[in-house]
């Protein structure tokens, strides 16, 4: 249970003001019909997600006790560092918003996720907790916590809410993750 609460709130904190929330919004600006848009963003961040799952858990079982919580560790504290620092909205390839809002927001949504903070961290919870199904479950729960709301609401969200504060939120998270790693392993 707790790799699944752990990586619910990560990532849905992570995602907030991210390039696929900005997607999000975007791809809701540009398709009158939302429902293919959330089913796009969930079938990507399950592909995207699971693979990194599936990698986290692979390292986890690869390599030493030790050095899996240092790396683990000091990932969680570079991640928190990087969550200061606010995305900048890259360019959008268009020429798959002509196969329709389904299809355009599966392959932008994988592919914007490739290397992105949320891939990194459902990597990292995976190789923490050593659990697969929580931590997919998990984080696909937080992206479309993260997602959604955008895709119906974006414009009235980006009035109210503070993407610096939430991002401050994130990055005391992954330290008190990376801090919790340490502790855990060396005291417990």
């Amino acid at each position: 249970m707790d790799a699944f609460i752990a990586s619910v709130l990560a990532v849905s904190l992570a995602e907030v003001g991210d390039k696929t929330q900005l997607l999000a919004l975007f791809l809701a600006a540009m398709f009158s019909r939302k429902l293919p848009i959330v089913f796009g963003i969930f079938v990507a961040t399950i592909l995207n997600h699971a693979v990194s799952a599936w990698f986290g858990v692979w390292i986890s079982d690869n390599v030493s006790t030790e050095l899996l919580t240092w790396i683990v560790a000091i990932s969680f504290l570079a991640m928190g560092a990087w969550l200061l620092i606010p995305d900048k909205k890259d360019e959008v390839d268009e020429k798959y918003v002509s196969y329709g809002a389904f299809i355009a927001t599966t392959v932008l949504f994988f592919f914007a996720e490739i290397g992105d903070k949320t891939q990194l961290a459902t990597v990292l919870l995976a190789a923490k907790y050593n659990d697969f199904y929580p931590v997919l479950f998990g984080t696909t729960v937080g992206m479309m916590l993260a997602n959604v709301p955008v895709v119906y609401l974006g414009c009235w969200l980006l009035d109210r809410i503070s993407f610096k504060k939430i991002r401050q939120a994130a990055c005391v998270l992954f330290i008190l993750l990376g801090a919790g790693t340490l502790i855990q392993y060396y005291w417990f």
